[in-house]
């Protein structure tokens, strides 16, 4: 595997080593000595798996303190835009966000460690995104930010059509209105 930090380097991108042939191709997807090798000794609990249609948005989520999670995010089929955005004040990088395309095609994973607001853009119809996270979901915790807050800016990809939003991701609020 190779691990990447991006430019919030807590924030890793990472990509198995792929054997394919005639029959198809195997990979692993977490290999816990591995991951523990580049900085990343983590515990996972807990599995999550979603399909979205073409131009639907995801996010941005979190939960709070004590329930933060990490996640190691992976698209199973079609490709999304995967962002993460600090949202730990105090921090040199709060409000800054990082973004990569994780596709059927590169299998590339991001880990996204806990402090942060997670969300992803489907790029392709019946997008199947994958995630372990480091702690079970907890509602009284959960939490979200604004997807196009303008003061973090984050540059989605123009998909060739409007996003679609839940109605709570619509509400989420602006960062320096975010209660920690």
């Amino acid at each position: 595997m190779k691990f990447t930090p991006l430019s919030l380097s807590e924030v890793v991108r990472i990509e198995p080593r792929v054997f394919s042939d005639a029959r198809g191709f195997f990979m692993e997807t977490y290999h816990q000595t591995r991951f523990a090798e580049h900085g990343l000794a983590l515990r996972f609990v807990q599995d999550n798996h979603s399909r979205s249609a073409k131009g639907v948005l995801r996010g941005l989520h979190f939960q709070r303190e004590p329930r933060s999670q990490g996640k190691l995010v992976r698209a199973l089929r079609g490709a999304i835009f995967d962002v993460a955005v600090d949202i730990r004040r105090g921090s040199p990088t709060f409000g800054r966000w990082v973004g990569e395309v994780l596709s059927e095609e590169n299998k590339a994973m991001l880990f996204i460690p806990p402090g942060f607001a997670h969300g992803f853009c489907a790029m392709a119809d019946a997008t199947e995104v994958h995630y372990k996270t480091t702690d079970i979901y907890s509602p009284e915790h959960e939490g979200g930010l604004l997807w196009d807050d303008p003061e973090i800016g984050i540059a989605w990809p123009d998909i060739g059509m409007e996003f679609l939003l839940s109605d709570k991701d619509k509400r989420n609020p602006r960062l320096r209105d975010l209660v920690l």
